[in-house]
């Protein structure tokens, strides 16, 4: 086996994922992390005794999680705990209509014909359409690079079969009438940056993972989740550094062209070279500034610009001297309009005067994320990116979180006198803080024509020995999908070094 060097650009889920199994395949691996602490989108914040996971709370498909630990030798529960949620989400319209949306049928059908009886029926076809969907895009392709354009003609017949060029919410609509319902099963592509009008059915596969597996949560927050990475990255033998920012990647090629030394450097260590580079950061940032210095690089920074971008989010993190008894762990409380305001959101050049929120409130399931007798919450509200609605958020952010405040106050009586400490993250921050393109929230957008071979492969095409994991490249975004990215992109690499 070649004596190799990896550098891993990026600590979130996919960067920590990429350098545990590289570590297992007994490559050298140092995983670089520009801030204070490691999990990228899942970062953590501590304030007045609270704990606030930053990005990712709805942790489904458990089980590529443990892969990452056995490709290890380890287990995945002698390093975290992973808690059961339910109900897995509750739905609330402004007409009063609630729904729990659980993963017990005979519960979740009593729920749907109590909305409208008809739709029962229809539910169980779209349940089994769904893991249909499941057993070819999760199961078969969900970890498969996409390299060729042959991958793609090869898989081409199944999707044409399961009629992936419909948007979620047009199969859901195919099964059921009643709007509250629709929406109900067709809101899951906002959890990966999609448009459910625009987001390929493929993504109906999210509601069969729900079902299956369950919805988690681990215990001590997400960043619980991210700890337990780095430890099986210590044990294995990895490096982490943090309050290490990449600042560049110079290429040097190799004899005849076909391999290449990745020189990167830092504040702290200046250049170092290293054979092989998976990055973990924005794919836009990656080639406009990472790889500047690399012709090779041009090509796809021209193709990012045209590409369609995920929205953004306005996030509040916010902490009571209060507990509201009868919260939900997750809670989507929609607005007045579906569609309309997904329009403006995905498509708008301003901020929607409405918004659907979803709120996460950890201590429901997780009590120790707050002081006694207090309650942890974030709530965020989908928003156009920076490129679409180039808004000023150091004036409009406080007056946007006000009003989300406000809102909430229908749900959470008093809320904003109970108030002990709050934070808001805004699109400017998803820009700055992670270099995300556009400020947005969750990279490429998930459409069919941004997806698969058509997205950016775990490889790079042009420059050798550059790999790319997260949700920029195949299969996109969620914990499910940049975990799985790395698993694609580690496969690509054990072949390429013959590991």
């Amino acid at each position: 086996m070649p004596d190799l060097r990896a550098a891993v650009i990026g600590s979130g889920f996919g960067g920590l994922a990429a350098a545990c199994r590289l570590q297992a395949l007994g490559v050298r691996t140092t995983l670089f992390e520009a801030r204070d602490r490691p999990g990228g989108r899942a970062y953590v914040y501590h304030d007045a005794g609270f704990t606030f996971d930053a990005g990712p709370t709805v942790i489904t498909a458990p089980e590529c999680l443990e892969e990452v630990f056995q490709a290890g030798g380890r287990r995945l529960a002698d390093y975290v705990e992973l808690l059961p949620v339910t109900p897995l989400y509750r739905l609330i319209w402004p007409d009063g209509v609630r729904f729990d949306y659980v993963q017990d049928e005979a519960a979740l059908l009593e729920q749907i014909r109590r909305l409208h009886p008809a739709d029962a029926d229809g539910y169980r076809r779209f349940a089994a359409y769904a893991r249909r969907v499941f057993e070819k895009g999760y199961v078969e392709l969900g970890a498969k690079p996409f390299l060729r354009f042959w991958d793609m003609v090869k898989v081409a017949p199944h999707l044409a079969r399961l009629r992936a060029d419909r948007s979620v919410y047009q199969t859901v609509a195919r099964f059921v009438t009643d709007e509250h319902l629709r929406q109900a099963f067709s809101f899951h592509p906002l959890l990966i940056g999609g448009h459910p009008y625009e987001t390929s059915a493929i993504y109906t596969l999210i509601h069969h993972i729900e079902r299956a597996w369950g919805v988690f949560f681990p215990r001590g927050g997400t960043g619980a989740l991210v700890n337990a990475f780095v430890r099986l990255l210590a044990d294995l033998g990895g490096e982490l550094r943090l309050n290490a920012p990449v600042r560049a990647v110079r290429v040097a090629m190799r004899a005849k062209g076909r391999s290449a030394i990745h020189h990167v450097t830092t504040d702290a260590a200046g250049t170092e070279p290293f054979d092989l580079v998976v990055s973990n950061a924005d794919v836009y940032h990656t080639y406009a500034t990472l790889y500047r210095q690399t012709p090779q690089a041009a090509p796809t920074v021209r193709r990012l610009e045209r590409m369609e971008w995920s929205m953004s989010l306005v996030v509040i993190y916010f902490g009571t001297n209060v507990r509201y008894p009868e919260l939900a762990h997750h809670t989507i409380l929609f607005g007045p309009r579906y569609k309309g305001l997904l329009d403006d959101i995905f498509h708008g050049a301003r901020l929607p005067e409405d918004f659907s929120l979803y709120l996460h409130a950890p201590t429901v399931t997780d009590p120790s994320l707050a002081p006694p007798g207090c309650e942890a919450f974030y709530v965020l509200s989908p928003v156009p990116h920076l490129g679409r609605a180039p808004i000023d958020w150091a004036v409009e952010g406080p007056r946007y979180a006000d009003r989300i405040l406000e809102r909430l106050e229908e749900h959470l009586p008093g809320l904003r006198r109970h108030i002990v400490t709050r934070r808001v993250f805004t699109p400017a921050d998803f820009a700055t803080v992670l270099n995300a393109r556009h400020g947005s929230a969750f990279s490429v957008a998930p459409r069919l024509t941004q997806s698969a071979y058509f997205r950016l492969p775990n490889r790079d095409r042009y420059i050798p020995g550059l790999y790319l994991v997260g949700a920029g490249t195949h299969p996109g975004a969620g914990v499910p999908g940049v975990v799985n990215s790395a698993k694609a992109t580690v496969s690509v690499i054990a072949q390429d070094y013959q590991l």
